[in-house]
């Protein structure tokens, strides 16, 4: 009997499947990064693959990429903690992994110490670094020495050499600055308040919001905005800072978008292919993870539908036989090893904000995502000849 099996006794068959599936599907693209990085050796050991038209610097960046991007994506289930179960012993073993890698990645003595300064990117991969502990803050953050924490904060801070694009960019430094707002008590406020004012003058209605001045079909509202924006304004919130009041209103258009995203999920866990950063596969739903994390999905979107509809995504990119290389690191592609789709920004370690999609695991096993029986997501249900409710756009 498996752990899930047995820590679900009092669950269907069904739902113990599929939560186990999410963690042993997450704890294996987790393994190479998490593994090596703990051990000081994720430079020495992770291939870089990027695509023949790549920008420069590619191996300069790509480690803070996969271990930032993917500490955000495993946050929420390690923030969790162990417990006697069998998945709470092998979350312990995933938090203490977690740690090391924290603490050899901000260690400006050590070889895996992370680049936050030289070429743009770092930015991006701060603010998914700090996104991560600021979803496992009694995990990742309280538990850390007092050298360390300085030199997480260090890090942090460092990036703010780093001027952003007028574009989703401007949230990374949002992001940087609420962690540190939450760990170190200071911020620049001024680089706070500027992208959560930006991005109201940037809402387009109906959930969507432009990718700086103007609307781009893409994914970015998910891999980006929609959930920064949210996580930002939750610390603000939090500190009883004035711009916190835009929390409920981020929080609604985000539950229009999770809805949208709900209804992009084919009867095969298929969903479009449109504009860039398709590499980053899943993570294409962290904003439907999220709302779902956080139980405020839609009154009609119901926690088992997302979970049928998310692991049928996740099923569909797993069953391609090359997305992972010989020694289990993630290979440039969509479905599979496909590395025309790539953009010239990505290279291996890009490719873990394909976590994203395992927010979800932060919810405890008893909870309705896990615990209500199956539900057919939208177009399931639809092209099944069931239901077909009218739906219509908000402002």
């Amino acid at each position: 009997m498996s752990w899930v099996h047995m820590a679900f006794a009092q669950g269907t068959q069904e739902t113990s499947e599929s939560r186990e599936y999410y963690v042993n599907t997450l704890t294996k693209i987790a393994d190479p990064v998490l593994v090596a990085l703990s051990e000081n050796k994720l430079k020495a050991t992770m291939p870089v693959e990027k695509t023949k038209d790549h920008y420069g610097g590619r191996e300069e960046v790509t480690y803070l990429e996969a271990f930032g991007r993917l500490l955000s994506g495993i946050g929420p289930w390690l923030e969790l903690g162990p417990d006697e179960s069998p998945e709470g012993q092998l979350r312990e073993k995933y938090i203490l992994l977690a740690r090391k890698a924290i603490h050899n990645a901000t260690d400006p003595e050590g070889p895996d110490f992370m680049n936050f300064t030289q070429h743009g990117q770092p930015l991006v991969d701060a603010a998914f670094f700090a996104q991560g502990l600021l979803r496992a803050p009694e995990q990742l953050w309280e538990p850390l020495s007092a050298e360390t924490k300085a030199n997480v904060i260090a890090a942090l801070k460092s990036s703010r050499v780093i001027s952003p694009y007028y574009s989703n960019w401007l949230l990374f430094t949002g992001m940087v600055e609420a962690a540190l707002l939450k760990f170190d008590g200071e911020a620049d406020m001024v680089r706070l308040a500027y992208p959560l004012n930006k991005h109201k003058e940037w809402y387009l209605g109906d959930g969507m919001y432009g990718d700086g001045p103007e609307f781009h079909w893409d994914y970015y509202n998910s891999f980006v905005i929609q959930p920064m924006l949210l996580d930002i304004t939750k610390v603000l919130k939090e500190k009883k800072v004035n711009m916190g009041r835009d929390f409920d209103l981020f929080l609604e258009r985000a539950q229009r978008y999770a809805a949208i995203q709900e209804r992009l999920i084919g009867p095969e866990g298929t969903y479009p292919i449109i504009g860039r950063s398709m590499a980053y596969r899943f993570g294409a739903f962290q904003s439907l993870s999220q709302i779902a994390l956080w139980q405020e999905l839609p009154e009609k979107v119901k926690p088992a539908q997302v979970r049928g509809a998310l692991e049928a995504v996740i099923r569909k990119h797993m069953e391609a036989a090359d997305m992972f290389d010989e020694d289990g690191w993630l290979t440039l592609g969509f479905y599979g090893h496909q590395p025309e789709v790539a953009e010239p920004y990505i290279s291996t370690g890009s490719l873990y904000l394909c976590t994203e999609v395992f927010l979800v695991l932060g919810l405890p096993q008893d909870a309705p995502f896990w615990s209500d029986d199956e539900e057919p997501w939208t177009q399931k249900r639809i092209w099944s000849g069931g239901d077909a409710s009218r739906d219509k756009a908000e402002k």
